[in-house]
């Protein structure tokens, strides 16, 4: 039976106002992920807070005059912030990150960035994604790229998995993409149905895209059975709070306890672009990732994997130093990033924290480009050349 490209699309149930739902289908790397009993050596976990986390009231200098001058209405005192050093507190909500702080399983790094910072979401994630220079447009991330390099010529590439509906930049490669999901078991019902099986075994030699689309169909079966059978075998019964976040890393946890060989999970968490009425706004995003990566460090000490994984944060930018009329900030420059471990080599806050009185245009300048942040996570967790990935070269970190 010959079905052509416009019949495929226009009959799929994951079709959506003439294009395919590409999450569910479109996203699967060749290859299934799962190997049994197989454990990953490391493990990185990687949570984008998008929109602009507002990096000074979560990591709040609190002994900076500048900062509570600059922030009249929204600047934290440091009676109301969660102290961890004498120039330096977290948001309120962050109290787990405290108490990771104190037992050396946090690590701060401050003022991260980039030359010639863009202010807009949409671009300026496309260069964190990438790792490109800010003048720069590249089609494939950084992880994608990981993909590719680590899996050139083998016969069953090392993945990345995406929690989300949508597959980032950051995860599609030239040779390889990662698989995005958010749910493992609708994601194996859904490609189980008779109709799609039927689909992939159709070949078509003289319509290239069309041959793509039944092509991928096919590898994505394969892959959401994988998924599913580790999600299943490994389904944890520690408990977690009632956020999406939440259930996104318990399902991380699950597939990590049911042995799939996946390098890295990639998640989000937003929006932070609290140009309006930050503080309401900040305090749920911020307890929600609070809660979330407490239940899920829980877990991971509770499968012993704890000192295996190493999870980072990051946002596409900061927020600017002053507040704005509304009780808000807007788009800023530099930023900072958590990393959480039970193999860290370096501890506590990593570099010094911003310094207000030597703004850019009104923005934090950057210290720490954030691609020396990626190349340290690739080479030394990761165990991968970070060269040829990031495209250039970058001196590694040694936080890790």
């Amino acid at each position: 039976m010959f079905i052509k490209r416009r019949r495929f699309i226009a009959q799929s149930s994951l079709a959506a106002a003439g294009t395919l739902f590409v999450p569910k289908f479109l996203q699967a790397a060749a290859g299934p992920l799962y190997k049994g009993t197989a454990e990953p050596e490391r493990i990185l976990i990687v949570i984008q807070l998008s929109g602009g986390n507002d990096g000074l009231n979560t990591v709040i200098p609190i002994s900076n005059d500048i900062y509570y001058q600059s922030r009249p209405g929204i600047g934290i005192a440091a009676s109301k912030a969660a102290v961890i050093h004498t120039d330096a507190a977290l948001h309120p909500a962050l109290t787990a990150f405290q108490k990771m702080y104190d037992q050396g399983e946090l690590a701060i790094l401050n003022n991260v960035g980039y030359p010639n910072p863009d202010r807009s979401h949409f671009r300026s994630m496309d260069i964190w994604h990438s790792a490109s220079n800010s003048q720069d447009y590249w089609n494939t991330g950084w992880l994608g790229r990981y993909l590719d390099h680590a899996c050139h010529g083998c016969d069953k590439p090392t993945q990345v998995l995406e929690i989300n509906d949508v597959l980032s930049l950051a995860l599609k490669g030239e040779q390889h993409k990662g698989i995005a999901t958010q749910d493992p078991a609708q994601l194996f019902a859904t490609s189980s149905a008779p109709y799609f099986k039927q689909l992939a075994k159709h070949d078509h030699p003289h319509e290239p895209l069309a041959d793509y689309l039944y092509k991928t169909l096919a590898d994505t079966i394969n892959s959401a059975e994988s998924i599913f059978t580790a999600a299943k075998a490994g389904r944890t019964n520690s408990a977690y709070p009632n956020t999406a976040l939440a259930k996104h890393l318990k399902t991380v946890a699950s597939l990590i306890a049911g042995g799939m060989n996946t390098s890295v999970y990639y998640l989000s968490l937003g929006s932070f672009d609290t140009h309006v009425n930050q503080p309401a706004q900040q305090q749920r995003l911020l307890a929600e990732l609070n809660g979330a990566v407490e239940a899920f460090v829980a877990d991971m000490k509770k499968q012993n994997r704890f000192k295996d994984v190493l999870l980072m944060t990051f946002s596409e930018f900061g927020r600017r130093v002053a507040q704005n009329a509304s009780a808000g900030t807007d788009h800023g420059a530099a930023n900072n990033m958590f990393f959480v471990s039970g193999s860290l080599q370096e501890k506590g806050l990593l570099n010094s924290m911003p310094k207000l009185q030597q703004l850019v245009n009104g923005d934090i300048p950057f210290d720490i480009d954030f691609r020396q942040v990626l190349a340290t996570v690739l080479q030394q967790w990761l165990k991968t050349d970070p060269t040829p990935i990031l495209k250039q070269s970058f001196q590694p970190l040694s936080f890790v």
